[in-house]
């Protein structure tokens, strides 16, 4: 240890353990906090697997998956239209491989859940192929959730069959009605599907995911607001200061749906009179 610390500082490195005293009590404080905190994290490993190993088993997985990856699609009024993914592995929530996809395809009809997976399903897996075309990475997952229910599964299925990655297991995790998490349903490939007991920790484990899912998604719908609040064609209207472009957006979800609305429905905003609605309506629609 000597050596390899000498050779990372350059210069000699002289270790010192003290047997008695402050700074011996430090250390063995040091080291009990370290060792009980490996065994916590050894503990949630072993619970993990094990909650790996119930899952693979319910949902008829030959073997116990590495990797599990969780896509979701979202929008606000049919704008921001986003894909993400979320991995988790048996350590826990592997956040360095979570991917987010802003929609391109400016021609989905907002709200269209089976176009937005066909584009982030087919975005994420042609890069995979092109970064990976052996699959001898750990890149690659095991099992992929999907939020919805068969139709969804479905639509996973097929665009996964599209490039050859029929191995790769999916299932789908839908709510019941007016989404009560608690009892949830699991739509299998087969098109078989099954529930889980309220206090099943199986069900808890699936929630946990789908919280940081969840999570996730509206960080990045945050992010992606934040960075519109601060560069948009509302700046290059006369009269449209910060808190009216706040109020607009806020209001609106987003420039594109401001473009759209009409007289009556910018005055509806707070802080746009007539006049002011007027002078956005014309901005977007005399210049045209």
């Amino acid at each position: 240890m000597v050596t390899v610390l000498s050779e990372l500082r350059g210069t000699k490195v002289k270790l010192n353990i003290p047997k008695r005293g402050e700074r011996a009590l430090l250390i063995e404080n040091a080291v009990r906090n370290a060792r009980e905190s490996l065994n916590r994290k050894l503990s949630e490993v072993a619970s993990q697997i094990l909650l790996f190993e119930r899952l693979a088993e319910k949902v008829g997985l030959d073997e116990i998956p590495e990797i599990i990856e969780v896509y979701d699609n979202s929008h606000i009024q049919g704008s921001y239209q986003y894909g993400t993914m979320i991995c988790v592995g048996k350590e826990g929530f592997l956040k360095s491989s979570y991917r987010k996809y802003k929609i391109r395809n400016e021609q989905l009809t907002p709200g269209d859940d089976y176009g937005m997976m066909r584009e982030v399903f087919t975005r994420r897996f042609r890069r995979l192929l092109e970064e990976d075309p052996e699959k001898n990475s750990m890149l690659w997952p095991d099992l992929i959730i999907v939020d919805g229910g068969q139709g969804q599964l479905t639509a996973a299925k097929e665009i996964l069959e599209n490039f050859g990655l029929d191995e790769i297991s999916v299932i789908s995790v839908s709510k019941g009605p007016n989404r009560d998490q608690h009892i949830e349903t699991i739509h299998l490939a087969d098109k078989s599907r099954f529930k889980l007991e309220k206090n099943d920790s199986l069900l808890f484990f699936i929630q946990r995911i789908r919280d940081e899912a969840h999570r996730f998604e509206i960080g990045t719908h945050r992010s992606a607001r934040r960075k519109n609040l601060r560069r948009s064609s509302l700046d290059a209207i006369p009269g449209i200061g910060a808190g009216r472009k706040h109020a607009l957006l806020h209001h609106f979800g987003s420039v594109k749906e401001v473009k759209k609305a009409g007289i009556d429905d910018l005055k509806a905003v707070q802080g746009i009179s007539e006049s002011m609605a007027r002078t956005i309506h014309s901005y977007y629609h005399d210049t045209q």
